[in-house]
């Protein structure tokens, strides 16, 4: 089998990317970060679903980005917004994808894996600007220049297989897999025990994906 680092926070996106790497027969290695942030329990959520989806190993990386704040999921005097804001939020983490991405290809160098899984998506987002098709393109460039295994004559792949989808798609596609979502956790102020707030960019988006999919929500909410 070939080998892939899946990027796996405990959400919902990050669960469907890794059902479908599975699904298109990689044996994957599923990798989070503890980075804190203040909605810790997606870190719970992450490593039972990398059990249930049977991934080959599951790791998680510790750094703090709380160091530096910058954005609400990291820094306690930035609050979360509960409704929608103009431009980039507040909830974006400062090169936060730049960091994971570069964690990954290195773990994938190790592991003589030359794909990187991770669920950034274009559609239903929140303007993040490491979550663009032109950011992975660059990355995926980056990535092939500055390593070992690039310049030896292997190509790293970055795979973002819900890059076009919107989240109601993305809800359907994870069904047909057999995810169980109320195992996830999306929610940017999500309590200790993984309940959501409903209220936050996440919250919004993952409620309407599961009303236009015409799947009930199995969201625990607060």
């Amino acid at each position: 089998m070939k080998k892939a680092v899946v990027l796996l926070s405990g959400g919902l996106d990050s669960t469907t990317t890794l059902a479908i790497a599975k699904n298109q027969g990689f044996e994957c290695y599923a990798l989070n970060f503890d980075y804190g942030q203040r909605h810790r329990a997606e870190l719970g959520a992450a490593k039972r679903i990398a059990e249930q989806l049977g991934a080959g190993e599951y790791r998680v990386i510790k750094f703090d980005l709380s160091s530096i704040g910058g954005s609400a999921l990291t820094d306690e005097s930035i609050e979360v917004p509960d409704q929608p804001t103009e431009g980039i939020p507040v909830t974006y983490v400062p090169a936060r994808n730049t960091i994971f991405l570069s964690i990954a290809l290195a773990w994938a160098e190790v592991l003589q894996a030359t794909d990187i899984f991770i669920g950034v998506n274009a559609v239903d987002y929140s303007g993040y600007p490491d979550c663009r098709p032109e950011y992975i393109k660059a990355y995926e460039n980056l990535a092939n220049l500055a390593t070992k295994a690039g310049v030896e004559g292997q190509h790293f792949h970055i795979q973002t297989p819900l890059m076009d989808l919107n989240k109601a798609q993305i809800i359907q596609l994870g069904i047909k897999y057999g995810i169980d979502y109320a195992q996830t956790v999306s929610c940017y102020a999500a309590d200790k025990e993984g309940r959501a707030c409903g209220v936050c960019d996440a919250c919004r988006f993952r409620a309407a994906g599961f009303k236009e999919a015409a799947i009930e929500d199995p969201t625990r909410y607060i």
